[in-house]
């Protein structure tokens, strides 16, 4: 798979200096870490979810969970369970009788219980399986996680990657959060060959206080979330070999068609460009209303994206198709972020020191700045590099028009 391996090669030639490179579900932990992009949830219990990830495969969604967990009621786990198995059933023989690639595929489960039993379950379908997402992990719980992960692998002779999801109510509370981040990065140092990346539940540590961001607030304005954000990162995100991809906080909004009736309230990143035509997609006053829709319910998400790599986070969990194309256009590594990346490896190699930016407009300090090159580079080469004239704007247009 490849991300905007669903647009036409052409298309991909005008968008990008360097394309993005094919990766597999056995790529290394890194690039795949980093390849996550925007993780599609779906709940274990559609009908159609093979049919669904045959779709989304095609639209470019590249990472899914299946949940057990929050997003099914806790009467419908057995059911959801039955339908996991037929589904990825079905799906195995699909994508094993031709050449398009299944999106990376985790299950979230509600106890650790569950792993080795679905593994199994599964048959020959584990072979769709990339790992497990550990919800609402903590030292206590996580041994029990990570220990039955181990054993589905041993079992399946399958690699399959823990996600755990931070979310917990000692995690929000000052008194126990400290102990909780070192008890966390204790247990995980342990397992650090099987733990993908850490994914952050903003939802369920609101949910002790009563809070919830308006569709105009990011996960940044709630001084709360922001705190415990910070502190995952500073933990277990670090730079130095020690830290994990840390993933952003779920967008909670979508798109409605009532939303063509209010009014824009603020300019967006595709103010004054003319994204359609841009893509090379028919300009129309049908598609034009749409994209004016898309810009407002869209804005939030963008802005947060933004912070999010900002402060160290990488990837998205995401609730609604919509949300992908923007979260994997603005994954895609600008033409400026390549020059200084590139330019500051070299200069390092060179002995360090400091130097002007390519754009003229920054200083680019070789050591310093070492550490957000190698992670720039390791990007670029999953999300590919945007010619110096390419846009956000144009990269999300071709993605929803491709």
């Amino acid at each position: 798979m490849r991300h905007f391996g669903h647009l036409a090669e052409d298309v991909r030639g005008r968008l990008f200096l360097e394309q993005p490179r094919p990766f597999s579900a056995d790529s290394a932990p890194t690039v795949l870490a980093t390849a996550l992009g925007g993780t599609l949830y779906s709940p274990a219990t559609r009908p159609a979810l093979a049919a669904d990830i045959r779709k989304l495969a095609g639209r470019g969604v590249v990472s899914m969970v299946l949940c057990l967990e929050d997003a099914i009621a806790d009467h419908e786990v057995d059911a959801g369970e039955r339908n996991l198995v037929e589904q990825l059933n079905d799906l195995v023989k699909d994508f094993t009788s031709c050449a398009q690639s299944h999106p990376l595929l985790f299950i979230r489960v509600r106890a650790a219980a569950q792993i080795l039993d679905l593994a199994e379950r599964l048959g020959p379908a584990v072979e769709l399986l990339s790992g497990f997402v550990l919800p609402k992990f903590t030292p206590a719980n996580g041994g029990e996680y990570l220990a039955a992960l181990a054993a589905a692998e041993a079992a399946t002779g399958r690699r399959l990657f823990a996600m755990p999801v931070l979310e917990s109510p000692e995690l929000a509370h000052l008194e126990t959060r400290r102990d909780q981040l070192f008890g966390l990065a204790e247990l995980l140092a342990g397992h650090r060959e099987r733990v993908l990346a850490v994914r952050l539940g903003v939802t369920d540590l609101c949910s002790g206080y009563g809070l919830r961001r308006s569709p105009d607030l990011t996960a940044y304005d709630v001084a709360l979330v922001a705190a415990v954000i910070g502190d995952v990162v500073n933990v277990l995100g670090r730079a130095d070999g020690t830290g994990y991809t840390v993933t952003g906080p779920v967008w909670e909004y979508f798109p409605v068609q009532e939303r063509m009736f209010k009014p824009q309230l603020r300019r967006t990143p595709f103010a004054g460009a003319s994204v359609s035509a841009a893509a090379g997609a028919p300009t129309a006053s049908g598609e034009e209303v749409r994209r004016r829709i898309i810009e407002h319910d869209l804005d939030g998400l963008i802005r947060e994206v933004e912070l999010d790599r900002a402060n160290g986070l990488l990837g998205k969990t995401c609730i609604h198709p919509s949300h992908v194309p923007a979260v994997h256009a603005l994954s895609v590594v600008t033409h400026e972020e390549y020059c200084d990346a590139r330019d500051i490896l070299r200069q390092e190699q060179d002995g360090g020191g400091v130097l002007r930016s390519a754009y003229t407009n920054k200083m680019n300090e070789a050591r310093p700045h070492r550490a957000w090159a190698e992670r720039v580079l390791l990007r670029a080469e999953v999300f590919g590099v945007a010619r110096e004239d390419v846009s956000f704007a144009e990269l999300l247009s071709a993605c929803l028009c491709g």
